[in-house]
């Protein structure tokens, strides 16, 4: 399938496809005049991106990712490498410091706001 159909079917900008094939997260073969194709297989992959990146990843840490990543269609070998597992739950707590962090600088904020407000 050309780029735009791919972009229609899972609702992801042309500019977005192209940098995931640019960072290596996607992949297309090229017709004699230039153009790209997708399997359809694409689409799936795309999607997996997209989810991925909604839970807080980051491009060059997904694109290490999906080769290890199978599609989940409940035949043998769809369970995860401990590898991949131990990835994940690092960038959970990659998150979750973040999310503490936040929350830190809330309470410092708050604080100042207090003392502003007499």
């Amino acid at each position: 399938m050309k780029i735009g159909e791919l972009s229609r079917r899972t609702g992801v900008s042309v500019r977005s496809l192209r940098y995931y094939e640019q960072k290596n997260m996607l992949a297309s073969e090229r017709t004699p005049g230039g153009h790209r194709e997708y399997p359809e297989e694409a689409v799936d992959r795309v999607i997996l991106i997209q989810q991925l990146l909604a839970a807080g990843l980051r491009g060059d840490k997904i694109a290490s990712l999906l080769p290890c990543m199978r599609d989940h269609d409940g035949g043998p070998g769809d369970t995860a490498t401990p590898w991949l597992v131990e990835q994940l739950k690092g960038e959970r707590h990659r998150i979750d410091r973040a999310i503490q962090d936040l929350l830190n600088t809330r309470e410092v904020l708050d604080e100042v706001i207090a003392t502003a407000a007499g």
